[in-house]
């Protein structure tokens, strides 16, 4: 295998999805003085990042990519913000350069779940001789950190529904189904799929407005949590202003996600809108859960 750079030590690509996420780690690298480029994924990138970046190359240019990465001598790659739709294997066929690694692309691409598959992808550009780093090398502020983040606290009833929706979320990992559950009342109404999180609060919007679920109140618990032995570099679970809009809508009393696991999205933005609301964000350490909940 090549040789692989220090981390740290080295032009950054920043390979970017879509969301607000690539601008807001942009603006720290700029703030730093680290030596970056913007690389835009075709068809997710928004506006605002592709009129920053650099290229912008669709999957089904990886051999591009890595001419790009070579070029302009990037020897670490950080991969962010959402991707909406998994590559076709037909574009590939239209660049020589991908062409000729088409047989590990393709092993890469069509087996496993979306773990095994961003393993894979990382494996490609490592063995290009590419170190692959993740948000905590960069940009760690932009973690959640452990505790309640903002004004408002859970309940013991809201701790306990916490505690519930994160075992959900782990047996959830173990499948490499989803990131997210919500329990409400003592019992988990709902679990991530391919839908995503964003949809899956939109059903349980719906399960209380049509009476499935007890509309009394505010109360239940939104977890978010990386899966068991993911690749931390890669596809982080990310909550953000939207997440507190809908987790609102459905009526719900707080949020978790796993603390320097989880990414916060415009995070001061996103807090500011949960206090306005009393909704609780809490950073969940797994290793002090022990801890207990705050009194009610």
């Amino acid at each position: 295998m090549p040789q692989l750079a220090d981390a740290g030590s080295a032009r950054l690509a920043l390979i970017a999805g879509n969301g607000m996420i690539p601008r807001q780690i942009a603006g720290v690298l700029e703030a730093s003085g680290r030596d970056f480029q913007i690389v835009a994924i075709k068809g997710e990138a928004d506006e605002e990042t592709r009129r920053k970046a650099h290229a912008e190359l669709g999957w089904s240019e990886i051999g591009r990519l890595h001419a790009f990465l070579k070029r302009t001598q990037c020897k670490e790659v950080l991969f962010i913000g959402g991707v909406t739709k998994r590559p076709d294997l037909l574009p590939f066929l239209t660049d020589f350069s991908t062409l000729k690694r088409l047989p590990a692309i393709i092993r890469a691409l069509s087996s496993g779940g979306d773990d095994s598959l961003l393993t894979k992808v990382i494996r490609l550009f490592e063995n290009e001789g590419f170190r692959v780093v993740g948000i905590k090398d960069v940009a760690p502020q932009l973690l959640a950190s452990s505790g309640v983040l903002g004004r408002a606290k859970p309940s013991k009833a809201d701790w306990n529904d916490l505690e519930l929706a994160l075992r959900a979320t782990e047996k959830l990992g173990e499948l490499d189904i989803g990131q997210a559950a919500v329990a409400v009342g003592g019992r988990v109404i709902a679990l991530e799929g391919a839908e995503g999180t964003d949809a899956m609060l939109q059903r349980c919007a719906e399960l209380k407005s049509s009476g499935r679920v007890s509309a009394r109140g505010r109360k239940g618990v939104l977890v978010k949590t990386a899966k068991p032995n993911q690749d931390l570099r890669v596809d982080l679970p990310t909550v953000g202003p939207k997440t507190i809009e809908l987790a609102l809508a459905a009526g719900l009393s707080g949020i978790a996600v796993e603390a320097e696991g989880a990414l916060i999205a415009d995070k001061t933005g996103t807090l500011q809108k949960a206090d306005s609301a009393g909704l609780f964000v809490v950073g969940v350490d797994r290793a002090r859960m022990s801890d207990g909940p705050a009194d009610e």
